[in-house]
C-alpha cells in the first residue's frame, strides 16, 4: 500500500478541508455594528439634520436593526439625497437586516462621492466577502489599506479573498501582515499553512503545523495535516509516531486511524494494523469494514493468507451493495489462492446475484472453472467477460489462451487482436507474431 507523492498533496488538501481552506471565524455583522461611530476630521460630515437622526438611532443599530431601518426610511423619505456619511449608515442598518443588495448600493454610493472613506471600502469588502464575492472583495480592502487600514483584520481577509482567487503570493504577504498585528490569530495561521502546503514549502508548513498543533492540541485537523506532510516527504516512520501519539492521547478520529492502519499495513505489521482497523470498525463501521477488505486484499497479495482470513473472518457485510461485493469478491480471492475453487465458485455466484455484469467477478469464475479444468464452462464465463468494457482486455488474452490450448490458432489471433486493440503491449504483440507463425504451418 504504497503513498504516491501526487495523492499525498492531495490528501493534504483534503486534510485542511475545514482548516486552511475554511473562512475566517468572523462576525462580519459585529464588525459592520462596530463601525457606526464616525472618525472626526478623516472622514466625510453629516448635515445638523442627519447627525440629529443618527443620534437617535445609533444605539439601536445593534440591538434592534429593523426597527432603526423603519425609521431611517421613513424620516428620511422626504428629504434630499443623504450626505456620504450617512449613506453608509444607511449601508450599515441595510447589512444589519439582511438586505445586501441595498447595503451595497449605498456603500457604493458612499465611496463614489468620498473615495478616501476608509470604512466604507472596508465594509463594502466585508459585504463582497460575506457573500463569496472574492474577487470584488480584493481592491475593497487593498483600498482600505492604501488609506492607512493597519488593523490585521483587514490584512487577514484581503489574504484569504486573494487566495481564494489564486494569487498565493500577494496572499501570503497579507497574511504576513495580519499575523504581524495579531500573531495568535488562528485564522491567519492557517490561511498561510494552506498557502505553503499549495507552493510545496513544506518546511515552512511542518513549522507551521507544530505550532498550530502546540496550541490547540484537541484538533484532529492538525495532527492530520503534519502526518501528511511527514509522509510526503518520504518520512513514513515518523509519520507512524506522530499518528501512534495522536491515537495514545485519545485524539485521532476516524481518518487519523484509517492512515495508521495504512500505515502498518504497508510494513506488514499485521497485528497492529488488525487492532487499528478494529478500532475504525468501532466508531465508522462503513468505513472500518472497506478497510478490513482491503487489508485482507494486501495480505493475499504478499502471500500472507493465514492473516488474510483471520480479517476476513471478522469482517461483516456492509450496509451498501457496493460493500458487499467488494467482501465477497476478496474472500473470493482468498479461496482461489487457497486452490479451493469450488468454494471460490460459490463465492462468486452470490456476487454475479448482486452484480450480473460485474467483469472481474466472470473473469474470476472463469479462472475458477479453468482450475477444475471445466473448459467449456470456463469459456462461457470468460465470453461474458469479453463482452463487457472493464473485462474485455484480460478476457480477450484469457479466451486466446483456452483456443491456442485447442490448437484454435486463427481464433487465438482473432483474441489476441483484440486485446491489442485495448492496450499495447510488447509481451501481447510477441505472443501474437508466434501465433502466427502457426497459423501458417497448421495451413
Amino acid at each position: 500500500m504504497r503513498f504516491p507523492k501526487q495523492l499525498l498533496l492531495a490528501l493534504l488538501a483534503l486534510a485542511l478541508t475545514g482548516a486552511a481552506t475554511a473562512a475566517p471565524a468572523l462576525d462580519p455583522k459585529r464588525i459592520i455594528n462596530e463601525s457606526n461611530s464616525f472618525l472626526k476630521e478623516r472622514e466625510p460630515e453629516m448635515s445638523e439634520e442627519e447627525y440629529a437622526l443618527y443620534q437617535k438611532v445609533v444605539t439601536m443599530l445593534s440591538a434592534n436593526p429593523e426597527f432603526a431601518l423603519k425609521l431611517l426610511e421613513a424620516m428620511m423619505s422626504d428629504k434630499e439625497q443623504p450626505s456620504p456619511a450617512f449613506q453608509f449608515i444607511l449601508g450599515n442598518a441595510y447589512y444589519a437586516v439582511g438586505q445586501n443588495d441595498k447595503s451595497e448600493s449605498y456603500y457604493r454610493a458612499a465611496v463614489n462621492r468620498y473615495p478616501t472613506f476608509l470604512r466604507a471600502w472596508v465594509n463594502l469588502g466585508i459585504l463582497y466577502y460575506s457573500s463569496g464575492r472574492y474577487g470584488e472583495a480584493v481592491p475593497c480592502f487593498s483600498r482600505a489599506v492604501v488609506l492607512g487600514d493597519r488593523d490585521s483584520a483587514t490584512f487577514g481577509l484581503l489574504g484569504y479573498c486573494l487566495q481564494k482567487q489564486g494569487d498565493l503570493v500577494s496572499a501570503e504577504m497579507a497574511y504576513m501582515q495580519a499575523l504581524s498585528g495579531d500573531p495568535g490569530n488562528v485564522d491567519w495561521k492557517e490561511g498561510l499553512l494552506g498557502i505553503c502546503i499549495d507552493g510545496k514549502q513544506l518546511t515552512r508548513a511542518e513549522s507551521l503545523v507544530k505550532n498550530l498543533i502546540k496550541e490547540h492540541p484537541s484538533d484532529t485537523r492538525y495532527w492530520l495535516t503534519y502526518a501528511n506532510i511527514l509522509l510526503s516527504e518520504g518520512r513514513k516512520l515518523e509519520a507512524t509516531v506522530l499518528l501512534e501519539t495522536s491515537s495514545g492521547l485519545g485524539l485521532a478520529n476516524v481518518e487519523e486511524l484509517s492512515m495508521l492502519g495504512d500505515l502498518y499495513a504497508e510494513q506488514h505489521l499485521v497485528p497492529e494494523a488488525a487492532g487499528i482497523y478494529s478500532k475504525v470498525l468501532a466508531v465508522a463501521p462503513d468505513i472500518g469494514e472497506k478497510r478490513l477488505v482491503k487489508y485482507a486484499g494486501v495480505l493475499i497479495s504478499a502471500g500472507k493468507l493465514d492473516d488474510a482470513q483471520r480479517v476476513l473472518v471478522s469482517a461483516k457485510p456492509g450496509s451498501d451493495d457496493q460493500s458487499r461485493i467488494d467482501l465477497l469478491q476478496t474472500k473470493a480471492d482468498l479461496l482461489a489462492a487457497q486452490r479451493k475453487w469450488p468454494e471460490e465458485r460459490h463465492e462468486l455466484e452470490e456476487l454475479l446475484k448482486l452484480a450480473p455484469l460485474d467483469g472481474r467477478a466472470l473473469i474470476s469464475l472463469g479462472r475458477a472453472y479453468g482450475g477444475d479444468e471445466d473448459t467449456p464452462r470456463a469459456t462461457l464465463a470468460f465470453e461474458a467477460a469479453y463482452r463487457i468494457e472493464n473485462s474485455a482486455y484480460i478476457a480477450s488474452l484469457e479466451l486466446a489462451n483456452i483456443e491456442l490450448k485447442n490448437r484454435h490458432y486463427s481464433k487465438c489471433v482473432e483474441y489476441l487482436q483484440k486485446a491489442l486493440s485495448i492496450e499495447r503491449t510488447d509481451a501481447v504483440q510477441d505472443f501474437l507474431t508466434r501465433v502466427k507463425t502457426m497459423v501458417v504451418k497448421d495451413s
